[in-house]
């Protein structure tokens, strides 16, 4: 099996979701890791990231504001996934509860290192 991460992107919504909205996403999400643990797949349940951050800039090594991206670019979260190919990585991305809120799953094979 080969890795995989997850990048979860955008999610631009037009309202705030109520707080009952809020409980029903997060019991979808866990009902999904759930099942992505019990076929073996998860290796990383990730977290959520901030939507703020810096970038160190090349060569002078700045550190600026940023990064700075459309919304429905921003990386939200990650997840870390084994799967026998890409194709099947990409299918278990479909059950995501993320593309049900305008949010969409960047799937990334994680090149193997030998250090």
């Amino acid at each position: 099996m080969s890795e995989y991460v997850f990048l979860y992107r955008g999610g631009d919504r037009p309202t705030a979701p109520s707080p009952e909205a809020r409980q029903q996403s997060m019991q979808k999400w866990m009902a999904w890791f759930k099942d992505l643990a019990a076929g073996d797949h998860l290796i990383e349940r990730g977290q959520p990231l901030e939507q703020y951050g810096k970038t160190v800039q090349p060569g002078s090594k700045a550190v600026v504001d940023g990064p700075f991206a459309e919304t429905k670019d921003i990386v939200g979260g990650f997840s870390i996934i084994k799967a026998d190919s890409f194709e099947q990585a990409c299918e278990l991305a479909k059950g995501c509860p993320f593309l049900d809120v305008c949010g969409s799953v960047e799937v990334r094979p994680i090149m193997p290192m030998d250090i």
